[in-house]
């Protein structure tokens, strides 16, 4: 049994949960944006208080590390990493890109890749590709978005475009047999699955250097 506390602040909808062995217990969402930093921790403690948990309880403490919002990425891998420190417990990180293929596998399956998009302003996006059995085609990128993009994946594969930085890719591209478009929302049970996944591979992150996954570099402002 593993009970994994995850904590999701990269995109607009928050998910803080308890899972054990992947399945959610309890996941608390919140739709503000701009209000994760004051949901996580009164979240943590309801969490734990409608599983009937203490804190001590839990085996690892897992967050989506990005890409995503800058703000939201720190908000999540600061609150789990003092979470980590103050109980000893190990930190699991998981990509915000394969969380959301992985809710988009299950909800529309029978494509050959799978390719999330995160909008990352004016004509780029965060974005990845996926086989149906969620491994890793291209690896995380930041893309200008063109006519010709992904022309090599297209020519000899389907591919389901999704995430809020999707729309602009179906702006862009000439319509073309092989690209879909749908709508795809992931949510705490998909990032449960992804955290066991790397709990039981022992894919642990050094406390002292875990960092987001922000793809560019951030800078902050004067």
């Amino acid at each position: 049994m593993a009970l994994i506390l995850h904590i999701d602040t990269a995109l607009q909808q928050a998910n803080v949960g308890i899972a054990d062995d992947g399945i959610p217990l309890v996941n608390i969402q919140n739709e503000d944006q701009y209000s994760h930093a004051a949901f996580v921790q009164p979240a943590i403690q309801e969490a734990l208080r409608q599983s009937n948990m203490s804190i001590d309880s839990i085996d690892a403490v897992g967050v989506t590390a990005g890409p995503g919002s800058y703000t939201g990425l720190r908000v999540a891998m600061a609150s789990a990493k003092g979470l980590c420190y103050a109980l000893n417990k190990p930190l699991l990180a998981v990509n915000t890109l394969e969380v959301m293929a992985a809710a988009a596998i299950e909800k529309f399956p029978g494509f050959d890749l799978y390719c999330p998009m995160i909008d990352a302003r004016r004509n780029e996006v965060y974005t990845s590709l996926y086989t149906s059995s969620l491994e890793v085609s291209m690896p995380v990128t930041a893309l200008i978005l063109e006519k010709t993009s992904f022309e090599k994946a297209l020519a000899n594969a389907t591919v389901l475009y999704f995430g809020n930085g999707s729309i602009k890719f179906k702006n862009t591209i000439e319509p073309h047999a092989k690209a879909f478009f749908e709508e795809v929302a992931y949510d705490g049970a998909h990032l449960a699955k992804c955290l066991l996944k790397s709990f039981k591979h022992n894919d642990f992150q050094d406390l002292a250097y875990a960092e987001p996954l922000y793809v560019k570099d951030f800078y902050l402002g004067k």
